[in-house]
């Protein structure tokens, strides 16, 4: 996982012309973004090299808290994916990080020897966490908040619940914290000053917010002095505070600060002060050497904030190029990645002489607003509970505009300011400059959003895609969707949500294309509806795969390259490269035959833990790629087919005991349990799908969470459709009432092909029927009467081609050149 990474070969055929050589330390978010900004202005001026000490493409770091939180996955917040290096001629070394910077010689020399020249060198190194010296700071356990590595470890952590401490009340403590609480872990936060996040709120909002997450669950200590982190055999066990007070703590999350990345510059003799310094040009004591972001110093200042470094990316740009324009500093806002708590916070609002305070609150509704105002100047801005107005208050406080004109009316914010509310929600969007700032995280104003929208991005996808606003933390869509509206008038009320940012079809209409045109392969849906990129992308490729197999089923053979990796190899990839292997156990039943093979698998290849599943089901963990053909292999020979714990598809039947042997059930729960899993399996879907048969009204196979739920009762069977037990949790809607087991299995079969054909690929049942409405998948039921069987028709022809174990096929030696590539891969790669 640490070797180095080239996702382009340095060997590539040399150019027509010799261009100058730009070496790049950092592929973090400023590397990144100055390249791409070089790049928009003369993409044939550099031949680009860039270092980068994760083993990983270029991802958003400020979206690591919704990582944790499970809201989203690292494929979601991935900026540059390798086809972007390869696009642009990029040669990428990741997972090896520069040592050391010749300056006589203008070359780097990385950790493993790797020697490379340049012409110019960019500096992107970031920053460090800051690790406070106390006590037990070096135990196991102790982890900071900056990376993906450090997300993976609180994950784990979270894996066997406990506690957590986090020590910081800042951004990313809370952040921390949040995503911890989400995970189960019964959280603490400990902040040593009074108020929280006191660098961007006042008392007031700080108060407000400690109130909110302490509701949530979460225990905060302002003014917690940490004396010391506990231990017991060299783990982490507690943290104490100077008071006496003690937490347990399975983990403790360091978020207290962070320090310019500056090691590799001051080594070279760059001249560093807090952070190493540069110019308005971005340039550094060394004119071939540049830097940029969260390990500068420009004009004294140090930023820890995105927003600066977007403004940094541009200014060095524009002189690499030989535009100068010159950064001159950046004012900063602030908004906390928390569902739910809404917190905007810009400027300086500390007051002082001189200064006014406009203050607005309104208790029962949580609301807190308060601006400061300097020599008819607004300075700074804290707002809780409603943020609406936040990009307003920014623009004007960067621009510095006289407020004396709406002085009166400004607490109230941007509508009444602008002479009343208006009864188009759009115009205060409409009012806002062109260099108003749109979205934050990636640094888009107005004015390029909307030059994005008259070039043809007509939805928020396309947007997204072609300019990034919106595309990460979300906060901004409202504003993006106000810009459409306003650009593009009704249009883009009609215009469907893209499938990806690869055309300007969505979903709905790629399936209905599919069928019309008689398309039966990827390449020829992609020239048939014209799509804008050559192979596809992560995205749209696996979408197009099932498309197709649910459109045609027996007469389109199933891309592998278009899954993902889990389903590629028959099972789940693990944090450590090995892979995790669930056999299938109809309705939750076993025999002896089939846990002696289990035990047995077990040890003949060493799989260091078996955990039995909520799904009723026994997991192996530990299992090397080149050894699961044999695990397959021994496990087919006693009877067991995969379990599909990778796939989109059916997962599991849980059942309990029912009439057989529980003295409440009603009916054979566990019979019908069976009969449904043997019916179902195999059958791929637009996401994961879940099925249980409680045998009474108790529901202890927990029915009334699952995609489809059967509730055994004295008359007959309820059947419940639409459940989640995941970190959304939705409880089931019932759907119909029957009387016998063999209705149950046909009204089950027709609902799963009535989702199978309608729902959007990666679309679970609860957010199909929230979409689509419950009536909506009762009338496709039984508006009809024969719509049931005609939709368990369809399920069970498609299932003829489905029920193939593929333990089986893979065993045999099928999909041989897939292995062949896949063994030629790391699983940071495709993962």
């Amino acid at each position: 996982m640490n070797a180095p990474t080239t996702v382009i070969d340095k060997d590539r055929p040399a150019k027509a012309e010799a261009r100058e050589r730009l070496v790049v330390i950092g592929n973090g978010m400023a590397g990144c973004r100055a390249v791409e900004e070089i790049l928009a202005r003369d993409p044939a001026r550099f031949d680009v090299t860039i270092f980068g000490a994760e083993p990983r493409v270029n991802y958003n770091r400020i979206m690591l808290s919704p990582v944790l939180a499970g809201e989203k996955a690292f494929e979601d917040i991935v900026i540059n994916g390798p086809e972007w290096y390869a696009d642009n001629e990029i040669a990428l070394i990741s997972g090896d990080p520069v040592a050391a910077i010749d300056r006589d010689t203008r070359t780097v020399t990385t950790r493993s020897g790797h020697v490379e020249a340049y012409d110019r060198l960019l500096i992107a190194t970031g920053s460090d966490p800051f690790i406070i010296p106390v006590p037990g700071h070096d135990l196991d356990g102790v982890v900071t908040f900056r990376d993906l590595d450090d997300v993976d470890k609180m994950l784990a952590a979270a894996e066997n619940g406990g506690s957590a401490v986090v020590i910081g009340g800042g951004l990313l403590g809370l952040e921390a914290a949040h995503g911890l609480t989400l995970r189960g872990m019964k959280v603490t936060v400990v902040h040593l000053m009074p108020t929280l996040m006191e660098r961007q709120l006042d008392e007031a909002a700080g108060f407000l917010l400690k109130s909110e997450l302490e509701r949530r669950g979460q225990t905060i200590v302002t003014g917690g002095d940490t004396a010391e982190i506990t231990g017991r055999d060299g783990k982490v066990a507690g943290v104490k505070l100077k008071d006496g007070r003690e937490f347990a703590a399975d983990i403790v999350v360091m978020a207290v600060g962070i320090r310019p990345a500056t090691g590799l510059a001051k080594a070279a003799g760059v001249v560093v002060e807090r952070g190493i310094v540069v110019d308005d040009h971005m340039v550094t004591s060394d004119p071939a050497i540049m830097a940029v972001g969260e390990c500068v110093q420009h004009r004294g200042a140090c930023y820890g904030l995105v927003a600066p470094l977007w403004d940094m990316c541009r200014a060095l740009a524009d002189a690499a190029c030989a535009e100068p324009t010159g950064y001159t500093g950046s004012v900063t806002s602030t908004k906390l990645k928390v569902s739910g708590i809404d917190l905007f916070s810009a400027g300086d609002f500390s007051g002082g002489d001189g200064a006014e305070d406009i203050v607005m609150r309104d208790a029962s509704r949580g609301i807190y607003k308060r601006v400061v105002v300097k020599d008819n100047k607004l300075v700074g801005a804290v707002l809780y509970g409603e943020t609406a107005d936040g990009s307003w208050y920014f623009d004007l406080l960067k621009k510095g505009e006289d407020i004396s004109p709406i002085r009166e009316a400004l607490i109230f914010g941007q509508a009444f300011a602008n002479g009343g509310p208006s009864l188009d929600p759009n115009a205060a969007v409409a009012a806002l400059s062109d260099d108003a700032e749109i979205c934050g995280c990636n640094g888009v104003s107005k004015g390029k959003v909307v030059a994005t929208i008259e070039a043809g991005a007509c939805s928020l996808d396309a947007v997204r895609g072609a300019c990034k606003a919106s595309a990460s933390c979300g906060s901004c869509t409202g504003l993006v969707e106000s810009l459409l509206a306003l650009t593009l008038g009704g249009e883009v009320q009609s215009g469907p949500k893209t499938l990806c940012k690869c055309t300007s079809f969505g979903h709905d209409d790629v399936r209905r294309l599919i069928l019309e045109k008689n398309l039966k392969a990827i390449p020829q849906v992609m020239q048939e509806l014209h799509w804008k990129t050559p192979d596809g992308c992560a995205s749209c490729r696996p979408a197009l795969n099932y498309y197709l197999l649910c459109a045609w089923p027996g007469e389109v053979e199933d891309d592998q390259k278009s899954r993902f990796v889990n389903e590629r190899m028959h099972a789940n990839i693990q944090k450590d490269g090995t892979y995790s292997v669930v056999p299938r156990m109809w309705g939750g039943l076993t025999n002896p035959k089939e846990l002696r093979a289990i035990a047995d698998v077990v040890e003949k290849y060493n799989a260091p833990m078996v955990k039995v599943t909520g799904g009723q089901r026994l997991d192996i963990f530990g299992i090397r790629k080149e050894d699961l053909p044999a695990v397959w292999a021994d496990l087919n020979a006693a009877g067991m087919v995969s379990g599909h714990a990778y796939g989109k598809s059916l997962r599991t039947v849980k059942t309990c005991v029912g009439s057989e042997w529980c003295r409440f059930g009603t009916q054979d729960s566990t019979g019908l349990g069976v009969k449904l899993e043997r019916m179902t399996w195999g059958s791929w879907m637009p996401h994961k799908f879940k099925i249980a048969v409680s045998g009474c009204p108790r529901n202890c196979a927990e029915a009334t969470i699952k995609d489809f739920g059967v509730v055994c009762v004295d008359s007959g069977y309820e059947l419940h459709v639409g459940g989640n037990g995941g970190i959304k949790v939705r409880a089931t809607d019932l759907l119909n009432k029957v009387t016998t087991e063999a209705e149950a299995m046909e009204v089950c079969a027709a609902f799963i092909q009535l989702y199978r054909e309608q729902a959007h690929y990666l679309e679970r049942t609860a957010p199909w029927i929230e979409r689509v409405g419950l009536d909506h998948v009762k009338a496709g039921l039984f508006d009809d009467p024969d719509s049931v069987t005609r939709l368990a028709a369809r399920f069970r022809h498609s299932q003829q081609f489905c029920q193939d174990d593929p333990w089986a096929e893979r065993a045999a030696g099928a999909h041989a050149d897939l292995h062949q590539h896949l063994a030629e891969v790391r699983p940071m790669e495709f993962a």
